[in-house]
């Protein structure tokens, strides 16, 4: 007989008035704050099924009132070439998530396994520049890939990624967790330290390496600023990009089909968020720091 997991509380501590009432509060700013991130999503389902005349009107309203015209959709999907840049965003995240992968991930594993001189000054190092804001180094990075000749290509992302300070520690601490005793065997076996990498580090890494590529994929479909400035062709703009430029900036696209386009954009990332969110928890509290 399987025993149920004990609550954050049980029966006989919702007895007492001050836990109930607590546990009622905290239960009510949940549902305030669930409404409150639903909502937006809902207002952009309904408004893409009205016509334009009906987004505009005064006072708004909640439901669509002269039928559900989900024509909008299609028209949406044939005014932006949305599988075009859908595939450039792709691009960018598996470029992004493979050097993450490999570079970061063989950065961490010598801080963390191999007697690097002076590992943890180094690492101080990398959590030190988590304090600069990021638009400090825009500029820079903007010139370094200019000067690289990489401007007008995927490795403008791929190169930034393998940069990333936040997610170098958060690898760094999850392979601390690791038994040493288990890479010393595969060295007494003859392993060498790629292989120890390899076979031993990445495939007990699988939670982490998840819970890494969600936010490694939230930022290339949400970022549009970056692409903006490194991109110059329409047909190697990222999502985002692409919505921004034209859909937003349209003057002449209707608000329901602008609402339509930005629903099925929304649809993507809230399915990959629902699918993975239990890695999200779970790989942090696994990679973070241990005391």
């Amino acid at each position: 007989m399987k025993i149920p997991e004990r609550g954050i509380l049980s029966r006989y501590d919702l007895r007492k008035p001050g836990n109930r009432f607590t546990y009622i509060l905290m239960v009510i700013l949940i549902i305030l704050m669930a409404c409150s991130m639903i909502y937006p999503i809902l207002v952009s389902f309904f408004n893409s099924l009205k016509t334009n005349v009906e987004v505009n009107s005064f006072p708004p309203r909640f439901f669509p009132s002269d039928g559900w015209h989900w024509e909008n959709f299609k028209t949406g999907w044939e005014y932006l070439e949305l599988p075009l840049f859908l595939r450039n965003t792709m691009l960018i995240f598996a470029g992004n998530m493979v050097v993450t992968v490999i570079v970061l991930g063989l950065a961490a594993f010598s801080l963390s396994k191999l007697n690097v001189p002076k590992a943890n000054a180094i690492s101080l190092f990398f959590l030190i520049t988590l304090f600069i804001p990021p638009t400090t180094y825009l500029i820079p990075n903007f010139l370094n890939l200019k000067d690289l000749g990489l401007l007008n290509s995927y490795a403008a992302f791929w190169l930034p990624a393998g940069a990333s300070a936040f997610n170098l520690l958060l690898l760094k601490n999850f392979f601390d967790g690791l038994h040493h005793e288990m890479f010393e065997a595969a060295r007494i076996d003859g392993a060498s330290e790629l292989r120890c990498f390899a076979q031993i580090a990445v495939p007990l890494s699988l939670p982490i390496i998840s819970t890494l590529g969600i936010f490694v994929f939230s930022t290339a479909w949400n970022d549009w600023f970056w692409p903006s400035m490194v991109m110059h062709g329409d047909d190697t703009y990222p999502l985002a990009t692409a919505i921004y430029k034209y859909v937003l900036q349209a003057t002449r696209l209707d608000v329901n089909i602008r609402f339509a386009i930005l629903f099925m954009v929304m649809l993507p990332p809230i399915a990959v968020f629902l699918a993975f969110q239990r890695y999200i928890m779970g790989g942090l509290t696994m990679g973070g720091v241990k005391g």
